[in-house]
């Protein structure tokens, strides 16, 4: 019987009612009791690394989980992580550069409504995220209304539906049938994972609207070191509005450009109007692609831990890591 290990963040799935609204308040334990059925698929501990509605998540958190599944690694052979579903796809993303190729299940889960309620998708979900712990799913999932979604791919596009995640510009890994896993597609992984543990938060996402000037780039660009333009359609940016000027001086200046668009299926591609060409050809802004902006936002921070070297940047940005674009060029 497989060994797994159930690492509680908080989230909805944990959480009771106060009078100030839902907060989380359940242990890792506490869920386990609502799932009797799981002590027959496999052997389960426990830990309670924090209990945190996921909109108070930062990468430090990310960086404890890691650190928890480095320590227990070699004891389990799965983990799942239950976590709040505002920033799940974030987190997955983040987990997914850095802890790469893992022949172990990492799967994340939680939940629309608190497990305690009559109407919940909690017991559902927890138990499919064992189920699939359980499997032969390496690397790090999202498990979520009997679906299985590559963490770098995962986004919530529902806000209250029990439904409330889609893998994007990718499918899905597999789904969950009667109790049992039934997989699509299998990750590729190494013998052994490769973790990192550094981030490096200077990383700003700015969404481009009609109208908008230079003024809110220049300002991110001061306090950081990538800033990612989601822009609209395939990708560009206005010829009006100082944005190409901006971008080759704060390039100058040892910056990461990366453009990519607000559009959430099919990706960009710059070199379609003459407002996005000229961005790559003449500057060497990075393209997204077909990744998501969590994706792109976690790989940055891992990269720019590493190096600041541009070359080494655009190198490492352009390897796919598990399938998290399709780069065109």
């Amino acid at each position: 019987m497989k060994h797994i290990l159930l690492i509680g963040t908080g989230g909805t799935i944990a959480s009771q009612p106060t009078d100030a609204g839902l907060a989380p308040g359940l242990t890792t334990e506490q869920l386990l009791s609502y799932t009797p059925s799981i002590t027959r698929l496999c052997r389960t501990d426990c830990v309670q690394l924090m209990a945190l509605d996921s909109t108070n998540i930062t990468p430090a958190h990310w960086q404890t989980i890691v650190r928890c599944i480095r320590g227990r690694y070699d004891d389990y052979d799965g983990f799942v992580i239950t976590h709040g579903t505002d920033t799940l796809a974030y987190t997955a993303a983040a987990l997914s550069y850095m802890i790469q190729g893992s022949p172990k299940p990492i799967v994340l889960t939680g939940a629309q409504k608190p497990i305690g309620f009559d109407s919940t998708d909690s017991k559902i979900n927890l138990t499919d995220a064992f189920v699939c712990a359980a499997g032969d799913l390496p690397g790090v999932s999202i498990v979520f209304d009997h679906k299985v979604i590559l963490g770098t791919r995962a986004k919530k596009t529902r806000s209250k539906s029990f439904s409330a995640f889609s893998s994007i510009n990718y499918p899905d890994l597999g789904v969950i049938r009667d109790g049992s896993l039934v997989r699509f597609i299998r990750q590729s992984c190494f013998d052994r994972p490769r973790f990192y543990e550094e981030l490096n938060t200077r990383v700003a996402v700015m969404k481009l609207v009609p109208g908008m000037g230079r003024e809110v780039l220049d300002f991110l660009f001061e306090r950081s070191d990538a800033v990612v333009v989601e822009s609209f359609g395939v990708g560009g940016v206005p010829e009006a509005g100082g944005f190409y000027e901006c971008i080759r001086q704060w390039k100058q200046r040892g910056r990461v450009a990366v453009l990519t668009t607000q559009v959430e299926n099919e990706g960009s591609d710059l070199g379609v109007y003459h407002v996005g060409h000229r961005l790559k050809s003449d500057l060497g802004v990075l393209e997204a692609y077909d990744m998501t902006s969590e994706a792109v936002l976690a790989k940055l921070m891992w990269i720019l831990a590493q190096t600041k070297d541009p070359a080494r940047v655009r190198e490492l940005f352009y390897a796919p890591v598990a399938m998290d674009m399709f780069p065109q060029t």
